[in-house]
């Protein structure tokens, strides 16, 4: 079993990153020859990704129809999906090839969001290191960032009484 911590932990990486969503759905479930390839190239892709860091994948969660990726910045997102030297390019074009062919048998997704430090709060309690936790590092939730808005780095601001003056 995988280590668990009990303690809240949250996730810290360094500088700006980036969080992309990909999805398949299948629409024609009985075409299989469709949907398989699209299927089975995403596993491919990954043991690529992971085989060599310096393509700046961080790490991913789930599988599909759904799946969290994280990458060290768009432009290595960019490089990898353009690369003709890599396995997205091609599994893509044939992807299209068979989309064209099937009639939509099946369909893809994706989202990406660029992060910059502070815009983000994670919370892991009772699980293994996972997501962001597992993209960056684990630390312990500390005195002082126990809710979500301050592991967000954001102050909450109180209006004071002089501040109400100075605004009439």
């Amino acid at each position: 079993m995988a280590d668990l911590s009990v303690q809240p932990m949250t996730a810290d990486i360094e500088g700006e990153f980036v969080v992309f969503l990909i999805g398949m759905r299948i629409n024609q479930w009985w075409n299989v020859p469709a949907w398989l390839p699209a299927f089975l190239a995403m596993p491919r892709m990954l043991r690529e990704l992971e085989a060599q860091p310096e393509l700046g994948f961080l790490g991913s969660m789930g599988m599909l129809p759904v799946m969290v990726q994280y990458w060290r910045s768009f432009e290595h997102l960019e490089a990898y999906a353009r690369s003709r030297e890599h396995a997205h390019l091609p599994a893509w074009q044939a992807f299209h090839q068979r989309v064209r062919k099937s009639g939509g048998a099946v369909g893809i997704w994706h989202e990406t969001y660029r992060v910059t430090p502070g815009n983000y709060e994670t919370l892991y309690a009772g699980v293994p290191a996972l997501g962001l936790g597992k993209a960056g590092r684990l630390m312990p939730v500390v005195r002082g960032k126990q809710s979500a808005r301050a592991r967000m780095a954001q102050e909450v601001h109180t209006v004071v009484e002089a501040d109400v003056v100075s605004l009439l």
